[in-house]
């Protein structure tokens, strides 16, 4: 073992500059959405103030619950509607994303009422269904089969919102919702609906500990695919931030940040949703995306790493190569 921690404290690892670029802007799947691969979701209660400065810093991606987790949630309110709200100078460089947990067409109307009234908005870019849990295989169908009625301009939704709220010039060119997502929490559903056109977003939930969505999802995107679907995560680091108790104090100890740039670092990832708090923590995940993808061999580290806090893997018990593995990779 000691001879290992020698390795470990000499080795140079890998530069910094071996790390490939994370461009910070990318299309959104099929979308004509130009998004910040860091998304912001009201889901850990940031306020306005500091949803506006993680605007002013470029994240463009918003998050947004009318009716679960409401009341976190609207903390960030009055920031959406400065940015989204009509008459807004800055509408076109944000991207809108709410959610319902409704998952019922009959509903559309009372759903749509709620986010506009509350928000607003002429517009939502991605409407999400969420949720989609095991038993909703039949009505995720009836949901996504009711997108061709729902996007874009000249739907029987777009002509409810201009007769509740009027007509505007954004509300007649973009429809009163523009895209269709789904937040999948059973990914044998998300990838039935992988690249369907009903779907335009899907969102799953990616982390080092759970790492099923990189097999069923990730693994059957091609990212020169014009049509394929956008993705975002969530969850990106679940309860195994707190590192292993027998892991040794010289083993690398990830950060928040770190997991973002783990989701980052996937396959077709476009946005990894954030529940930050507050702007201190939108500055470090922003200085981590400029660090790049992690390399390999850091992605192997955070897979094993999480696996001994999932699993309770005393590092006593690992086999000579596991812990070489764990051992040999230091964070740059």
């Amino acid at each position: 073992m000691q001879q290992l921690i020698s390795v470990v404290k000499s080795d140079n690892y890998l530069s910094a500059n071996s790390h490939p670029s994370l461009p910070f802007y990318r299309q959104l799947g099929r979308t004509d959405l130009t998004v910040s691969c860091l998304g912001i979701g009201g889901g850990g209660g940031i306020s306005s103030e500091d949803t506006i400065y993680a605007f002013e810093q470029g994240i463009n991606y918003f998050f947004y619950s009318s009716d679960l987790h409401h009341y976190t949630y609207i903390n960030m309110a009055d920031a959406l509607r400065q940015l989204c709200g009509r008459g807004s100078s800055v509408r076109e460089k944000v991207v809108l994303a709410t959610v319902t947990y409704i998952k019922s067409p009959e509903s559309l109307f009372g759903i749509l009422i709620d986010q506009f009234e509350e928000l607003g908005i002429d517009y939502i870019d991605v409407l999400f269904w969420g949720w989609v849990g095991d038993r909703d295989a039949v009505v995720i169908q009836d949901c996504l089969e009711h997108s061709p009625h729902l996007r874009g301009p000249n739907t029987v939704y777009q002509r409810f919102v201009e007769e509740t709220y009027g007509v505007s010039e954004r509300l007649k060119k973009m429809g009163a919702v523009r895209y269709i997502g789904a937040s999948f929490h059973n990914l044998n559903h998300a990838q039935a609906w992988l690249n369907h056109p009903y779907l335009d977003v899907m969102m799953v939930r990616n982390n080092p500990a759970h790492r099923t969505a990189q097999k069923k999802i990730f693994a059957n995107l091609d990212p020169e695919d014009p049509q394929r679907s956008g993705i975002v995560t969530f969850k990106s680091i679940g309860e195994h931030i707190i590192p292993h108790p027998t892991l040794p104090e010289w083993c690398w100890r990830p950060d928040i940040p770190d997991f973002y740039r783990y989701s980052l670092s996937q396959n077709c990832v476009d946005v990894v949703l954030m529940g930050v708090t507050n702007r201190e923590e939108i500055d470090q995940a922003i200085a981590a995306v400029q660090q790049g993808k992690l390399s390999p061999k850091e992605i192997d580290y955070l897979n094993l790493y999480s696996d001994m806090v999932r699993y309770n893997i005393d590092i006593k018990n690992l086999p000579a190569r596991e812990l070489f593995r764990l051992v040999r990779q230091g964070k740059n």
